[in-house]
């Protein structure tokens, strides 16, 4: 009778492994590299590699039962994302305390080297601090709430705002009251809709001409919609429940992206052809919400301003590798500015930034308020011994 089980099990774990085999084998006649890709030195056998594990048939299955699991039973994702009511995700970036107690503080040194820097220059900084998707939809948060730090995290900074004498508007009761008309986050996405983006670049230009700033431009742009589609949010992917489970990820949600363009015909004037080759005076700095072309935010600026300006935002740095990757530009690049917009999300301020791609010594001349910071440029390298500063 043993013997009959023992043969039986074989036979069954035998027949598992060939179906296996059999299954995985699409990924093997589904691979294809590029032309360039070497034999002799491994890389062929990397991208082989890599290509059989991401395609492999258990794999995918199994993060999707490990994802169904977590789900079913403790109403989690993945390490990235809180579950909210009503299909919404949230970061968990917007509800974890800092790292180290003194990561805020840190960060803001390095804001106010930044704003003493264009000061020096003569160019004016302001800081475009946006709201938390938990602050503006807490009505969708589940038991989970932000950590006490991360609540009153935003009248802090709008307070370390006004005593470092850095400008900048209060986006968030703009953004609340135009929650009711539609929604400014998209409700499986981190970011902002396009209306989330027009909305605040509104409530900036206005801030900027009541502050005797930046008043509206001679400028003309129009803005259009572009057909919708379906948007898959960035934070669902802390959530795999797809090929198998897809039904129980939330709906799918619709984007309206918008295009902003220079007016043409009878809506541009003739001041615009004189600016046409004229350098912006103004450049935006900032992160994904301004650099992604999904949102438009750079084009509801430049509407709202009436005027044209640089984008030199960056997806997947946070916002102030960006704005020190414009400022090691030099005295050329920063010549002309008169206006630089920070757009800055308010849970960075909580977050380190990897800062090992800048040299040391140009770094601690920033934070130490030595002129001219970009004459450090000429002499620093990428090839530094001295240790990277941590802000």
């Amino acid at each position: 009778m043993n013997r009959t089980l023992n043969l039986l099990y074989s036979l069954l774990f035998g027949s598992l492994l060939l179906v296996l085999c059999l299954w995985s084998l699409r990924a093997v006649f589904g691979f294809s590299s590029a032309s360039e890709t070497s034999v002799l030195d491994g890389k062929m056998a990397q991208a082989f590699e890599k290509h059989y594990d991401a395609e492999f048939p258990v794999k995918q299955l199994g993060t999707n039962l490990w994802a169904l699991a977590s789900l079913t039973l403790f109403g989690e994702g993945r390490q990235g994302v809180v579950i909210g009511q009503d299909g919404w995700l949230f970061s968990d970036e917007e509800f974890k305390p800092a790292s180290k107690p003194d990561q805020l503080q840190d960060n803001w040194q390095l804001v106010n080297a930044v704003r003493a820097e264009f000061e020096r220059r003569g160019v004016t900084l302001v800081l475009a601090l946006l709201p938390a998707k938990a602050r503006l939809y807490p009505e969708h948060l589940d038991d989970e709430r932000p950590a006490l730090a991360q609540q009153s995290l935003y009248p802090k900074v709008l307070d370390m705002m006004r005593q470092a004498g850095l400008n900048g508007p209060d986006l968030l009761p703009a953004l609340q009251q135009a929650k009711v008309q539609e929604p400014v986050f998209l409700r499986t996405d981190s970011h902002w809709t396009p209306f989330g983006a027009e909305v605040a670049a509104r409530s900036l230009a206005e801030h900027l001409a009541r502050q005797d700033i930046w008043q509206h431009g001679d400028q003309a742009f129009v803005t259009e919609a572009v057909a919708s589609r379906e948007h898959k949010g960035d934070l669902l992917s802390f959530l795999p429940l797809e090929p198998y489970f897809a039904d129980l990820q939330p709906p799918a949600e619709r984007l309206l992206p918008r295009l902003t363009r220079a007016a043409e015909g009878p809506e541009a004037s003739a001041e615009d052809a004189l600016f046409a080759d004229a350098q912006p005076s103004i450049a935006l700095v900032g992160t994904s919400y301004s650099a992604n072309p999904n949102w438009n935010f750079a084009g509801a600026l430049k509407q709202a301003l009436g005027s044209d300006l640089l984008n030199y935002a960056e997806e997947g740095k946070g916002p102030l590798v960006p704005m020190l990757n414009l400022l090691r530009q030099g005295d050329k690049e920063l010549a002309g500015l008169r206006l630089v917009i920070w757009e800055f999300p308010e849970r960075y301020l909580m977050l380190p930034s990897d800062l090992s791609g800048f040299d040391a010594a140009w770094l601690a001349q920033l934070h130490n308020g030595v002129e001219p910071v970009s004459r450090a440029l000429h002499t620093a390298t990428s090839t530094s011994t001295e240790p990277v500063l941590q802000f």
